[in-house]
């Protein structure tokens, strides 16, 4: 986390300087009119893939399919926004390389893969990747940790490993003490 901010910080500071270094080179008029023209075409461009990102998201949805790339694809065309709005060429250009959808497929990746998938993972205890423990206890002695495969400890279809059958009770509705008429849910 605090790699991501320090890049966030560092982002500004690389700015400034490109900034400075190209008004002393090519004249601030020309500086002010690359980073405008940069954030105008820029802006077009992501309101453009805004809007048929939203249509992909109601044909997804219309399927009954989950628009998880596409919900992707809107948050970082949010970001891009965002970068295209700050004054600056190096902001610029990121948010061009999230607008674009050559260079935004890349970066959807990394984000599913080192931020999406490990924090849904952390909320569900390792259901969503299958990274589930499935004997003993996480961490001790015995605990293996599972690829979602293989039998969940409990009650299942069979016997287990080295189940004899011996202890097996089948419990029918005979054998329970419930009175027929009894209205009452317990």
């Amino acid at each position: 986390m605090l790699r991501i901010i320090g890049v966030l910080l560092l982002i500004p500071i690389l700015d400034v300087l490109l900034l400075v270094v190209l008004m002393g080179v090519i004249g601030w008029e020309v500086v002010v009119l690359a980073v405008v023209l940069s954030a105008l075409v820029g802006l077009l461009l992501a309101r453009a893939e805004g809007r048929n990102t939203l249509r992909k998201i109601q044909q997804k949805l219309a399927q009954g399919k989950p628009p998880t790339d596409e919900l992707l694809d809107a948050a970082l065309l949010l970001v891009a926004g965002g970068f295209l709005l700050t004054p600056g060429l190096v902001t610029d250009a990121v948010g061009l390389l999230l607008v674009v959808p050559l260079t935004r497929y890349p970066i959807r990746l990394a984000v599913k893969r080192w931020v999406v998938v490990p924090y849904v993972d952390a909320k569900a205890g390792g259901f969503a990747t299958g990274n589930v423990y499935i004997s003993g206890f996480p961490g001790g002695e015995g605990g293996q940790q599972g690829s979602g495969q293989g039998q969940a400890p409990g009650p299942g279809p069979g016997p287990g490993p080295g189940d004899t059958g011996e202890n097996v009770h089948d419990l029918d509705e005979d054998a329970y003490d419930i009175d027929p008429g009894d209205d009452r849910q317990r």
